[in-house]
C-alpha cells in the first residue's frame, strides 16, 4: 500500500482504519505516515493526523519515540486538526518529563483560549490532569481554570471539566 496514496483517496473512519491496520507495529511505515503529518501539503497533514492518533491509542509506545516532533507541531499546527489529534493521543502515551514545561504551556494556553473549538480545548484539560498528576502543585491553577469556565462550557466540557476535578480533589 502507498500510505500517501491511500490518504489522498478519501478522508472517512473507513479509510483511517485500513491505512491504521495496514500500519500495524512497523516502524518503517509509520515513519512513512509521521513524514506526512509533518510535512508541507495542508490537505495530507489534516487527513494523517486522525490515522497517527488513531495508532497511538492503539499503540501508546509506538509514537514515544516522536513525542518532540510532535509537541513542536502544537506550537504553529498547520491545521486545527493537527492539534486536536495530537492532543488526543497524549492522553494515551507516557508523557516524558523533559515535555512537560512545553506542554503545560500549551494546555493552558490553549484551555483559557475560548476560540479554541471544544474538543481541543477538553483534550488540553485531560492532557494537563495527566501531568499534573506527577506535578500536583499545578492542580489549584488547574482548578481554577475549570471552575471559571464551566459556566460557560459545553455540555461535554462541564461533564469533563467535573470529572478532573473530581480527580484533583480525591488527590488533595
Amino acid at each position: 500500500m502507498d500510505i500517501a496514496d491511500k490518504i489522498a483517496q478519501e478522508h472517512s473512519k473507513q479509510n483511517t482504519k485500513a491505512i491504521a491496520d495496514f500500519i500495524g507495529t512497523d516502524a518503517s511505515q509509520f515513519k512513512i505516515l509521521l513524514d506526512i503529518f509533518i510535512g508541507e501539503d495542508y490537505r495530507m497533514v489534516q487527513r494523517s493526523s486522525w490515522i497517527v492518533s488513531t495508532i497511538a491509542e492503539a499503540h501508546p509506545n509506538f509514537v514515544r519515540p516522536y513525542l518532540p516532533v510532535l509537541v513542536k507541531q502544537l506550537h504553529q499546527p498547520k491545521h486545527e486538526a493537527v492539534k486536536r489529534n495530537i492532543l488526543r493521543l497524549l492522553q494515551f502515551v507516557d508523557i516524558p518529563p523533559a515535555l512537560h514545561e512545553d506542554l503545560i504551556n500549551i494546555c493552558f494556553d490553549t484551555l483559557a483560549n475560548t476560540k479554541e473549538p471544544i474538543a481541543i480545548r477538553v483534550f488540553a484539560m485531560t492532557v494537563l490532569e495527566k501531568i499534573t498528576r506527577e506535578l500536583p502543585e499545578l492542580q489549584n491553577e488547574l482548578s481554577i481554570i475549570l471552575e471559571d469556565q464551566m459556566p460557560y462550557g459545553s455540555a461535554g466540557f462541564r461533564s469533563r471539566a467535573k470529572k478532573i476535578l473530581q480527580k484533583i480533589k480525591a488527590s488533595g
